[in-house]
């Protein structure tokens, strides 16, 4: 019999931890509030975690971001014997560590990796940067999303490439992948992991770009959407199936190399290009804004899914996703992503109310006498939820277009006419000779 009353922490404080919070909440099984911790940087705060887990004992803890993962946090909460649905240190190297994601799939013979090399000095980069012609440069550890630069977009010789991979070593970065430049269409496919079994959730596509059309600097996602049929309009379903079979090797390549079982969240960013599917990234916890998408759609308790990864009985945990769209469009301060505005106030007066077709998601949002006011990064998260892609990005649309205040969205996000350019963009591609 499943035991109830349970105590859930939660550390995060963003757009993803909202909706990871609902979820939790949602759950019979909880006795009270979520603790939060918000605060996770510096040895105070980390003092802090512990602490408060120590005297209170939740049952579980979940770990939003990537910074506290990659800073061994579980592998801290678990010596005082907290459980946690997030990876040890060195399995979030998944995360942290590019140079260790390529070469562990590359040593496991696990298809998705582009042309890559791993460089620990500059000495023969110049060589493999005119072999490759057209390139990506991915520093070794986090960057918030920022360190990855690619030729012809923010690179325009050998030379500059030469001296931006010289800067990183500089800058404390171990390594610095070099990878051949990929063209297709991007997509997330999360998975719910207990070492062993592999669960897949709805596929998701991001939006990286500030502006409408994929315009304007890169960001940490302006909005996302799923449809009804848990793919997306521009892929087969062979490419599900073989970014599915990626995630599926992941934690058994891990344990064979680290002797320790993934506990977690697998988040694979994948491209679908002419010759197949190629993995991007990983990343070693759930994404966000695509939280947003799946969340909302999960009809098994979250809890019992957060149990079965900890105590490895997810094969036996049957876990279920209604078949409907969603779109998640994010409100961002005028300025964001480079040089956002700060301490203004959003007026949520002409909101329409949360329903069954509606989430509002509060993200980079601080309450002060009962007024929302931004405090630099995405502020909101609108989610639309329908029976159709255009149902639920007509419901996201009008909630995000009724916010009043100096905040901007991509009103194109799950529109046809913007996945239409995908579908044609993978069409020209197949062309392709």
């Amino acid at each position: 019999m499943k035991r109830n009353n349970l105590k859930a922490a939660l550390i995060g404080k963003d757009g993803r931890s909202s909706a990871l919070e609902r979820s939790l909440l949602e759950s019979p099984r909880l006795s009270g509030p979520v603790l939060r911790f918000t605060e996770w940087k510096g040895e105070p705060a980390r003092h802090n975690i512990l602490r408060r887990a120590s005297e209170e004992r939740p049952d579980f803890v979940i770990v939003g971001p990537e910074e506290p993962l990659a800073a061994g946090i579980v592998d801290a909460l678990q010596k005082i014997g907290i459980a946690c649905v997030g990876p040890t240190q060195s399995l979030a190297r998944l995360e942290s560590s590019k140079a260790f994601t390529r070469e562990l799939l590359s040593r496991n013979q696990i298809p998705g990796n582009p042309q890559f090399k791993s460089f620990r000095s500059t000495k023969g980069i110049a060589e493999y940067l005119r072999e490759l012609v057209e390139y990506v440069i991915k520093p070794d550890g986090l960057t918030g999303g920022k360190g990855v630069k690619i030729s012809g977009a923010h690179l325009f010789s050998t030379d500059e490439a030469v001296r931006y991979s010289e800067e990183l070593f500089q800058n404390g970065h171990p390594a610095v992948v070099i990878e051949e430049k990929l063209d297709g269409e991007e997509f997330s496919l999360q998975s719910f992991c207990d070492g062993t079994a592999v669960i897949d959730m709805v596929v998701v596509q991001d939006h990286k770009r500030a502006l409408e059309d994929d315009t304007g600097p890169n960001t940490g996602g302006m909005g996302s959407y799923s449809c009804a049929d848990h793919r997306l309009p521009f892929l087969l379903p062979q490419h599900v199936q073989a970014a599915s079979a990626i995630n599926a090797a992941m934690p058994k390549a891990l344990l064979k190399e680290t002797g320790h079982k993934y506990k977690g969240i697998l988040y694979g960013g994948f491209m679908a290009t002419r010759d197949g599917i190629r993995l991007l990234e990983y990343n070693a916890r759930f994404g966000d804004p695509e939280t947003m998408n799946v969340l909302p759609l999960l009809e098994t308790d979250f809890v019992d899914i957060c149990e079965a990864m900890i105590e490895e009985k997810l094969a036996t945990t049957p876990i279920h996703f209604q078949n409907k769209a969603t779109v998640c469009k994010y409100l961002v301060p005028q300025g964001y992503p480079e040089n956002p505005i700060k301490g203004e106030r959003i007026d949520l007066s002409r909101l329409p109310k949360e329903s069954g077709n509606l989430r509002v998601y509060p993200a980079a949002v601080e309450e002060r006498a009962g007024q929302l006011y931004m405090t630099g990064s995405r502020a909101l998260a609108l989610v639309g939820i329908g029976d159709t892609l255009a149902e639920a990005e007509k419901t996201a649309e009008q909630a995000a277009s009724a916010v009043q205040g100096p905040v901007f969205h991509r009103r194109d996000i799950g529109t046809a006419e913007l996945i239409e350019k995908r579908i044609q963009h993978m069409k020209r591609l197949a062309m392709v000779e």
